[in-house]
């Protein structure tokens, strides 16, 4: 029989289960035997305060790897950010809400952006072996918060010798 308190009941457990499913899947394994995984999600894993992410923020992989963009949340994209990848490298600009997977060829840092979300710092970084391209990609310029988010993920990248 459907009383308010079941009502009540079936709601909350419906509107619990995608925060399960995030959950787990950002604590689940991401990457194995050089095939990663990128999550685009409207909150990081976590931190709901901390709003359009790419989880993680910053991948450390050798020339060879793939990387596959998920979807997680809807109305985001991947695409790399010129002046920010390799010269060599093969740019990037997905549809949204499409799973996308990129091979890592050459070695360097690949900056990316989620094209709706960049002013508001949804951005993130994947270095391949050195990162050769440091002193260019550190130069580019970006709007807003995006400014900040890059600023903060190359001061974790190891500047080449």
């Amino acid at each position: 029989m459907l009383t308010r308190r079941n009502l009540l009941w079936s709601s909350c457990a419906a509107a619990a289960y995608p925060v399960i499913a995030l959950a787990e899947t950002c604590g689940s394994e991401l990457s194995k035997d050089g095939q990663h995984s990128i999550l685009m999600l409207n909150a990081a894993c976590g931190d709901a305060q901390h709003t359009n992410v790419f989880e993680p923020p910053i991948l450390f992989a050798q020339p060879g790897d793939t990387v596959t963009f998920l979807p997680t949340d809807a109305g985001h994209n991947t695409a790399s950010k010129r002046g920010m990848i390799p010269d060599g490298a093969e740019p990037w600009n997905s549809s949204l809400d499409v799973a996308h997977t990129i091979e890592l060829t050459v070695p360097g840092i690949y900056g990316y952006i989620c094209v709706p979300h960049y002013e508001m710092g949804m951005v993130g970084l994947i270095v391949v072996g050195d990162a050769v391209n440091y002193e260019s990609a550190r130069r580019v310029r970006h709007p807003g918060k995006a400014r900040q988010v890059f600023r903060d993920l190359l001061a974790e990248v190891e500047q080449p010798a």
